[in-house]
């Protein structure tokens, strides 16, 4: 694995599984659906993918059971090029979500089981600290133990490693954590739980970027959606846009899209504004497809689209 270029990902898998209806079942109903979709899914699973799409040198770090969803997660990674430094425990199950999605007004509600994933321990870290310390760029999420995760970044900051933490789903953190983040990426709920200031105009984004700094966030890289992406330190702040890259379809993939692909561009070397673009480029193709995993696209379809624009 190359030092100057390579990525690491911490995170969980999830086997998706959507059940669309008119309505809910009631306890003790059994009613028909309309549709069922199964498919991979999990914050870091996702992640990895889009930077495996886009060809980076990308190994995910994670925790499955023995089992059919096992077998999914390790044939989507084969499929994206992504390595992979996964413990598997016969002691739990791999992670599934179950979503209701109402086909009257597409609102959704979800049931997440992370499984063996959930019992990720610092440990099981240490097992695999190489990964970590040989990478370019280490990046993790909040869906696995919080004391894994802060593990993982000690260890990329102990090696001069450049460290990012998407902090979803939202959760209260530990003021250690914030100094351990060269780069913090939260969408405006997670940025307004995380500051208590409200995100709904730039200047609000830029307002909140500043506790994120004061908290010891190194670059504060605040998704805004259909507004694009706010990157923001002490020595600059800058709005990248949003790419059009058609209609959009699913909005699910989209964080991690960029992510993926913010977290690939940052270990080539790009400085956080072209990275932030190549994210965002990323994150708008995604949004025109179904699915999350299966949304991620390549390379050269990126490249095509930041070409146009």
């Amino acid at each position: 694995m190359s030092k100057s270029t390579s990525v690491a990902i911490l995170g969980v898998f999830v086997a998706d599984t959507a059940y669309r209806a008119e309505r809910q079942p009631q306890m003790g109903e059994t009613i028909l659906g309309s549709s069922f979709v199964l498919g991979p899914g999990g914050k870091g699973s996702n992640q990895s993918v889009a930077a495996g799409r886009l060809g980076a040198d990308i190994t995910f770090i994670t925790k499955l059971g023995f089992d059919d969803f096992a077998d999914m997660a390790f044939k989507t990674w084969k499929e994206a090029g992504v390595k992979t430094a996964v413990t598997q425990t016969k002691d739990s199950y791999t992670g599934a979500a179950y979503i209701f999605i109402d086909d009257n007004t597409g609102d959704n509600a979800i049931i997440v089981c992370p499984g063996a994933a959930s019992t990720i321990s610092p440990a099981d870290i240490d097992a695999v600290e190489h990964v970590i310390a040989n990478a370019a760029v280490f990046i993790t999420q909040l869906e696995q133990p919080l004391d894994a995760a802060i593990r993982a970044l000690e260890i990329a900051r102990a090696n001069k490693v450049a460290t990012i933490l998407n902090p979803a789903p939202a959760a209260p953190l530990p003021d250690e954590v914030f100094g351990l983040c060269d780069y913090m990426t939260p969408n405006e709920t997670e940025t307004t739980d995380i500051t208590g200031v409200p995100v709904e105009t730039l200047d609000q984004a830029r307002a909140a970027s500043d506790v994120l700094l004061k908290k010891g966030v190194g670059t504060a890289i605040i998704t805004l959606g259909e507004q694009g992406v706010l990157v923001h330190n002490k020595d600059m702040s800058e709005h990248v846009p949003a790419f059009n890259a058609g209609p959009v379809v699913e909005t699910t993939g989209a964080g991690d899209a960029f992510n993926g692909a913010f977290a690939t561009a940052l270990a080539e070397g790009m400085n956080p504004i072209d990275a932030a673009r190549f994210g965002c480029a990323t994150a708008g193709i995604s949004v025109t497809r179904p699915g999350t995993a299966p949304s991620m696209p390549s390379r050269d379809e990126v490249l095509a689209l930041l070409a146009k624009s």
